[in-house]
């Protein structure tokens, strides 16, 4: 009756490899025992080129959560310009020029405590700052450009600062940047009220 081969066993495995090179170390010099002889680590086995591949894979899952990240260019402007004018304060245009380019032009007083109302330079474009303090948010720094740009509604994170793009009640971008991110709400819900509707019918005699 034909008997079973003998089971694996590991440990006859590696004393098999140690007799092994008990024998090529006497027969063979080091550097002179042929290579056919060598035990052969595929090279994707290899500790150097599995510490390569994940180094690569951890740097380009870090790359695509950065630039999934980004904010448009525009506003990642406003947050750099909104950093060294930070301390800046006072008034450098009129309340109602300003609400006008903010789309609030139906509105008599600028929403919050305003601290810096100035024209400015954001990229090449001419652009509108209004820096306020709102009681129940905080400080909201909000650009209105004076010329079209193509900025879709959108919020995050960036650079130590939350941001968000809303559109204003005629129809306009208005970037807003914040320490707070509750302070976004409260601006957006303020800047963004349409103007009240007209009476349909004249006051009744």
């Amino acid at each position: 009756m034909k008997q079973d081969p003998t089971p694996y066993s590991s440990e006859a495995d590696e004393a098999f490899d140690q007799r092994i090179r008990t024998e090529l170390a006497v027969a063979f010099k080091v550097d002179a025992i042929p290579k056919y002889l060598r035990r052969q680590t595929p090279w994707l086995q290899r500790n150097w080129v599995q510490r390569s591949i994940a180094a690569l894979l951890i740097i380009g899952t870090t790359t695509t959560a950065v630039l999934a990240m980004r904010p448009p260019e525009l506003v990642r402007g406003a947050i750099e310009h909104e950093y060294y004018e930070r301390t800046l304060r006072g008034n450098f245009m009129t309340g109602q020029e300003l609400l006008k380019h903010l789309g609030q032009g139906h509105r008599t007083q600028v929403p919050g405590y305003p601290q810096l109302m100035r024209p400015c330079d954001i990229m090449g474009l001419t652009a509108y700052h209004l820096t306020t303090f709102f009681d129940k948010g905080g400080m909201v720094t909000v650009f209105s450009f004076e010329k079209p740009v193509a900025l879709a509604a959108d919020s995050g994170w960036w650079n130590d600062m939350y941001w968000q793009v809303v559109t204003s009640a005629d129809g306009k971008p208005l970037v807003m940047v914040a320490q707070k991110k509750k302070a976004l709400g409260v601006a957006q819900a303020s800047l963004t009220q349409p103007a009240p509707a007209s009476p349909i019918n004249g006051p009744m005699n």
